[in-house]
C-alpha cells in the first residue's frame, strides 16, 4: 500500500487508490419526514499523491463527503476505503487521515512547539522525540523560529500554517482540508495557494481540498470534482472542467459562460441543443458587421453596460433575438457615455462553442 523512504517522502503503490468512494449516501432527518439527502451515490476515486479539490455552492454536499471521509460522519450507505481498506464504519481516531479545518482550532494556552506536538503526545510519543518532529514539521512551513509563541503571536496566514504543522506531523496518508483558506485576505489567500501546493508537491502527500471559490480549486488542483445537490457534475483537471464543462451548472459556476439554447443553435448551426461559450473567447464589432466568415457565427446586439475588473472590461451585450452576453475586452474601449447604448456584433468562432449534453 506504502511505505516511508529515508528521505521521509512515502511512496505509494499507483494502482491503488488513497480514497475510493462507492455509492456514498448521506441522508439526514426521518425517513419519509423532513428527511435531506446531503450526498446522493458518489463515486470517487482519488489517486495517491495527488491535489483533489471538492468545489461546489453552499449545500452541494462537498463538506459533508469531506467529513464522511474523516470519520465525523457516519454514511446512510455506500462505501469508503482508504488504500484499499474499508473504514467506512470507523472512528476518525482509526483512520490514517488527518483534518486542517477554517478556524486552525489551536490551543491558545500552549507554543506553536507544543501545539504541532499535541497528535504526537495524544499517540503517545516520548517528548524528546515529539519536540524533535514538532520542530521539523514547523521548519517545513518556514515558522521555526517562531516555536515559542503563542497563536494570539501571530498572522492569519501564520496560523493557518502552523495548523497544517500539526496536521502534518503525524505523517497521515491523506490530508483533508476544509475550506482552510476561507478566513485569510485576498492577497494572502492567493500566497498560500502557491505555498499549499508546493507543500504538497514536495510531501507527496494526497490532499483532499474543499472549497467554493473556483479559483483555488483552479489554481491549486491536480484535478477537481464539481459537487452539486449531493451528486457529482464533473471530475476532470483545472483545463478539462473550464474548457469542456459537462452541463450548464459547471459552466456558470465555474468562471463565466455566455448560454445559448435551442432557438439560437437551429438558427446558427441547424441542430438542437443548448451551447455555452466563455467571455474571453467572443469578440466585438463596433461597426456592427455581422459579416459571414468560415468557421464563425455573429450576433447584433446593443451595449447595455460595461465592467471594469483590472485587467480587462466586461462588456454586456443583449443580443437581438437571443440572450444578454459578456465580452470580456483587454483593449481600450470608447468613453463609456458613448458606448453604452451602441449596437455592436459580437462574434466568436464555431470551435470555441462548447455544446452541453441532453440540451441540460
Amino acid at each position: 500500500m506504502s511505505q516511508t523512504t529515508l528521505s521521509g517522502v512515502r511512496e505509494t503503490t499507483a494502482e491503488v487508490p488513497a480514497i475510493r468512494l462507492r455509492n456514498l449516501t448521506k441522508t439526514f432527518g426521518s425517513k419519509g419526514f423532513n428527511e435531506t439527502r446531503a450526498v446522493d451515490g458518489v463515486d470517487l476515486d482519488i489517486r495517491q499523491g495527488e491535489f483533489f479539490s471538492m468545489l461546489g455552492p453552499s449545500g452541494s454536499g462537498k463538506t459533508t463527503v469531506l467529513r464522511l471521509i474523516a470519520g465525523f460522519e457516519l454514511p446512510t450507505s455506500g462505501t469508503i476505503e482508504l488504500e484499499g481498506a474499508d473504514v467506512s464504519g470507523k472512528a476518525p481516531f482509526q483512520r490514517d487521515v488527518n483534518t486542517v479545518f477554517q478556524d486552525y482550532a489551536l490551543f491558545p494556552h500552549m507554543s506553536l512547539v507544543d501545539n504541532v506536538a499535541y497528535g504526537l503526545r495524544v499517540r503517545g510519543m516520548k517528548k524528546a522525540e515529539r519536540r524533535e518532529r514538532a520542530i521539523e514539521s514547523l521548519e517545513r512551513v518556514q515558522l521555526g523560529k517562531f516555536m515559542q509563541r503563542r497563536p494570539s503571536q501571530l498572522s492569519g496566514g501564520q496560523r493557518q500554517r502552523v495548523a497544517l504543522a500539526r496536521a502534518l506531523v503525524v505523517e497521515p496518508k491523506v490530508l483533508l482540508l476544509d475550506e482552510p483558506l476561507g478566513a485569510l485576505d485576498l492577497k494572502l489567500r492567493q500566497q498560500m495557494q502557491i505555498e499549499l501546493k508546493e507543500l504538497q508537491r514536495s510531501l507527496g502527500i494526497t490532499f483532499i481540498f474543499v472549497t467554493h471559490d473556483q479559483e483555488e480549486a483552479l489554481t491549486m488542483s491536480d484535478r477537481i470534482g464539481v459537487f452539486n445537490n449531493g451528486k457529482l457534475a464533473q471530475i476532470g483537471t483545472a483545463h478539462e472542467i473550464y474548457q469542456r464543462p459537462t452541463g450548464a451548472f459547471v459552466a456558470n459556476f465555474v468562471g463565466t459562460s455566455n448560454l445559448f439554447g435551442p432557438d439560437i443553435a437551429a438558427s446558427l448551426y441547424q441542430r438542437g441543443g443548448q451551447f455555452v461559450v466563455r467571455p474571453e473567447r467572443l469578440t466585438l464589432d463596433w461597426t456592427a458587421s455581422t459579416a459571414k466568415h468560415d468557421g464563425a457565427a455573429s450576433l447584433r446586439g446593443t451595449v447595455t453596460s460595461l465592467v471594469y475588473v483590472g485587467h480587462a472590461t466586461q462588456v454586456r451585450v443583449a443580443l437581438e433575438g437571443g440572450p444578454a452576453v459578456v465580452v470580456l475586452v483587454g483593449s481600450d474601449l470608447p468613453d463609456e457615455a458613448s458606448v453604452v447604448g451602441k449596437t455592436v456584433s459580437v462574434s466568436w468562432l464555431d470551435r470555441d462553442a462548447v455544446w452541453l449534453p441532453d440540451g441540460n
